[in-house]
């Protein structure tokens, strides 16, 4: 079933996350990748090594705030059509001993490629 490839596509970036590695994080997502802030800042990357330097940003943040893995939880997915998903879940950033650092939800859109999931766009809420 194809909303468990989603699931499993989620369970890989988690187990990837603390590696801090902006080129293992970008490279599920597609170019252009589009990413709204839940106070509707806009981040557009346009090439590959834009994704990489956008998403080695926030690692470096989180990073700096304590964050040495995450989860997800409350997964909601809606497939679009064969190839597209609507997904939404709710994050959390975990320091020492599994503390949360902090929390949201986000939404993402991601299609099916050759080369396996890829996310195209996402807005925190």
């Amino acid at each position: 079933m194809m909303v468990d490839s989603v699931k499993d596509f989620f369970d890989r970036f988690v187990d990837e996350f603390p590696s801090f590695d902006g080129n293992v994080i970008a490279s599920r997502y597609l170019t252009p990748y589009v990413a709204v802030s839940s106070d509707g800042d806009v981040w557009q990357c346009s090439d590959p090594t834009d994704t990489v330097t956008y998403f080695q940003s926030l690692l470096d943040r989180h990073a700096s705030q304590g964050v040495l893995s995450c989860k997800y939880s409350d997964f909601e997915c809606t497939p679009i059509g064969n190839s597209c998903f609507f997904v939404t879940v709710t994050w959390a950033m975990l320091g020492a001993e599994d503390s949360v650092i902090s929390t949201w939800r986000e939404s993402y859109n991601l299609v099916k490629t050759d080369s396996g999931l890829k996310i195209f766009t996402s807005i925190d809420h």
